[in-house]
């Protein structure tokens, strides 16, 4: 029997192979995304102390993700999730795509939060 490739293994299998490199210090978290069919997160990592320091998502109250394409949602998401992380400080973080490639709404999400003060 012939079985179809898991996209979603695949994905997690390329964001082991990242994350190898890739850490969020209480310097420099680390911004992590993960897109689902629906929705879209983001938050800031540090983990160092493994706590997560801002986060942002459609399932916000302040994202009315129903009247928005997805796309235009990971743009808000992306400047709510970089205002919060100004707020608290952070501005230089360390962008993890999490295995997506680096293209529609992960590419949309981080160039918001880089127009809204985070560096990266």
């Amino acid at each position: 029997m012939i079985t179809k490739p898991n996209k979603n293994a695949a994905r997690k299998k390329r964001h082991l192979h990242v994350r190898r490199s890739i850490t969020g210090t209480p310097e420099r978290p680390r911004l992590n995304v993960f897109r689902s069919s629906k929705h879209i997160y983001a938050q800031l990592i540090d983990d160092v102390n493994g706590v997560t320091l801002a986060a942002a998502s459609t399932l916000d109250n302040e994202v009315n993700a129903s009247e928005l394409t997805k796309t235009e949602a990971a743009k808000v998401v992306g400047e709510l999730v970089a205002k919060r992380a100004v707020e608290k400080g952070h501005e230089s973080v360390v962008f993890d795509r999490g295995g997506y490639l680096y293209h529609g709404r992960v590419a949309t999400l981080a160039d918001a939060a880089r127009e809204n003060g985070l560096k990266f």
